[in-house]
């Protein structure tokens, strides 16, 4: 796992450039750094050894010198594409899967060798001869790639944060996400909080060539199920969770696991059966699930390291967190995170981990419904949206949840697993320069249309699967690892997994009120029962309740009420929701988090 930096500019000549925004993502390659230049093209790479430790040293030419890779990420299945490639006379100087990425790209063109790949990665090929750039981010978003245009120059990268060190890099906010990140705990556009920075899309490619950018899909997820019987469905998952886990163990290093109370990395340990298991918690009645990876590991025979996050450290974190995500982001689990990531780093330098099932077997507990709610909805929609309409600005009453909730369609309602505040309320919050017309369901609608003959939990799955899984999950799982110079990889988000779980029918994800049913079925045959069927809590921060303390109040009044604050918000609304919250008339805490996130990232990078 590593991070590389670069740039195209026929003008930026100094090579100190490259190595200063290199310098800027040493943690995600504490091992070596290496450079290339020709003709205009800068790379600058950072490594951390996990494969081919001693000749794996990046970037990597042809033995004509005339392409080049650098590349982020792992490529699970690189030995078979590496014989077929070797059977048509290629020579390898390395042992690594970034030499097979840059002989397959030679042999079967661009498209040719992302098909052929399984894993996580971006990477860059600069071809000379062609005088062409070609760079590529995985089908799921995985690894991270982002990109701008400035001048006719081509700037690229890991991090945002490498491209401040560019000379022509002007730091300007990009006025249109604030408002979205305050509905959504994170910034759902192209492009990032950094004006003119961009996001390359899971499953794209793009070709920079003669000054002129061109970006394509390469892979798009689709849904396809397939009639098979709820046995079938278990036995195929079974299968596959074996596989994958077998593929994602492939190192030259010692692999851990991190493994809170769920089924899903408890599933993925069970399977793999590392030496060393890591788990954080939080010393709060019902936010400590450290003993049940313990008691899970103790069972299986594996050793368990954990950590319990007092009040102070979480607070101290928020900083770290901020500046290692390059845009603000609000998932309090974040923190967690990056506490979880520091402690497994003094063990290893890879972790597996189970992010990916909630997406793809449905395991959100918004996916599922109660009996109640199942009643409701066999009444008309035009009966449901007619009483929503009626009682909707009416204050709270019995039954009013379940009204507003089913008096609209799934596509005007739903955005993914956190909704922080509607875009109103966002809004009203905002001084006028950062309000904006487009709304959360202006955003949805592109990917719901893409699916909208299909029922509600397929709605909502291929939402997450295009918007929260990227933006959110897969970001603070690449960010907070790296920021501790580990890797972490997902072998339930896998391209085998995805191939699999969207053939699945929904009846054999849902069933009642019971998520993820087909995958904790087939969970049963490694884990105990209680591990197995446990309800889907989320990495659980006890936030809301700390700022009800008076000293951790206090620490949140101080940054609303700093001088720059009021270039963004109405100062005087996001006290009252703070001095609501903790004066218990209000719960707040997330809408609260939210804010102060946005503020310390401010911090960290224009302050």
């Amino acid at each position: 796992m590593c991070g590389f930096v670069g740039f195209y500019s026929k003008d930026v000549k100094d090579e100190n450039v490259i190595r200063e925004m290199n310098n800027q993502i040493i943690h995600r390659g504490p091992d070596s750094d290496g450079y290339y230049f020709d003709n205009g093209i800068n790379f600058g790479f950072r490594r951390l050894s996990i494969i081919d430790l001693n000749e794996g040293s990046q970037p990597i030419l042809n033995e004509n010198n005339d392409v080049a890779i650098i590349f982020n990420g792992e490529i699970y299945n690189y030995q078979e594409i590496k014989d077929d490639l070797l059977e048509k006379g290629y020579k390898f100087k390395t042992n690594t899967d970034t030499e097979v990425i840059l002989h397959g790209y030679e042999e079967y063109g661009e498209e040719g060798i992302l098909a052929k790949l399984r894993g996580m990665f971006a990477f860059t090929i600069w071809d000379s001869k062609k005088e062409k750039l070609f760079g590529a981010r995985d089908h799921f978003g995985i690894k991270p790639y982002y990109y701008t245009m400035i001048d006719g120059d081509f700037v690229f990268g890991s991090e945002v944060k490498s491209f401040l060190k560019y000379p022509k890099f002007k730091k300007e906010i990009n006025e249109k996400a604030l408002k979205h990140y305050l509905v959504f705990q994170y910034n759902p556009l192209e492009e990032t909080f950094f004006k003119g920075v961009k996001k390359l899309r899971p499953g794209h490619y793009y070709i920079f060539e003669n000054g002129k950018l061109e970006i394509k899909s390469y892979y798009n997820l689709t849904l396809d199920y397939k009639e098979m019987t709820f046995d079938e469905a278990v036995s195929k998952i079974e299968k596959e969770v074996e596989e994958s886990v077998k593929y994602h163990k492939i190192s030259d290093v010692e692999i851990g696991s991190f493994l809170s109370g769920g089924v899903d990395s408890s599933y993925v340990v069970a399977t793999a059966m590392p030496n060393k298991t890591f788990s954080v918690g939080f010393d709060n009645k019902g936010f400590d699930e450290t003993v049940y990876a313990k008691e899970l590991s103790d069972r299986l025979g594996i050793e368990n390291f954990s950590k319990i996050i007092t009040p102070d450290e979480f607070f101290d974190g928020i900083n770290k967190v901020q500046y290692y995500s390059d845009e603000p982001h609000a998932n309090l689990s974040s923190v967690a995170l990056y506490f979880l990531s520091k402690l497994a780093s003094e063990q290893v330098k890879v972790v597996l981990s189970g992010e990916g099932a909630d997406e793809l077997f449905a395991g959100y507990n918004e996916y599922a419904e109660a009996l109640p709610q199942r009643i409701y909805k066999k009444l008309p929609f035009s009966l449901r949206n007619k009483l929503y309409n009626k009682y909707k600005d009416k204050k709270h009453f019995s039954g009013k949840t379940i009204i507003m909730k089913y008096g609209q369609k799934v596509e005007d309602r739903y955005i993914g697993p956190a909704e922080i505040m509607s875009d109103e309320q966002a809004n009203l919050l905002l001084k006028e320069k950062y309000q904006n017309s487009e709304t959360s369901r202006d955003l949805t609608k592109k990917y719901y249309d893409e699916v909208k003959d299909m029922d509600d939990v397929s709605k909502r799955l291929y939402l997450d699967m295009k918007m929260w899984i990227v933006d959110d999950i897969l970001l603070k799982a690449d960010k907070m690892t790296m920021a501790n110079s580990i890797e972490l990889r997902v072998p339930l988000l896998d391209k085998k997994m995805w191939e699999l779980a969207r053939t699945i029918p929904v009846r054999h994800k849902v069933h009642n009120e019971i998520t993820k049913y087909a995958f904790r079925k087939a969970a049963l045959n490694k884990l105990p029962d209680d591990w197995a069927k446990r309800r889907k809590l989320g990495f659980v921060v006890p936030f809301v309740l700390w700022i009800k303390e008076e000293k951790y109040y206090n620490i949140v009044k101080e940054t609303f009420n700093k001088d720059f604050v009021s270039e963004f918000f109405d100062v005087e609304k996001i006290n009252s929701l703070l001095d609501d919250h903790f004066n218990n008339k209000n719960n707040n805490g997330r809408k609260i988090y939210t804010i102060y996130t946005f503020l310390k990232w401010y911090e960290q990078y224009f302050n």
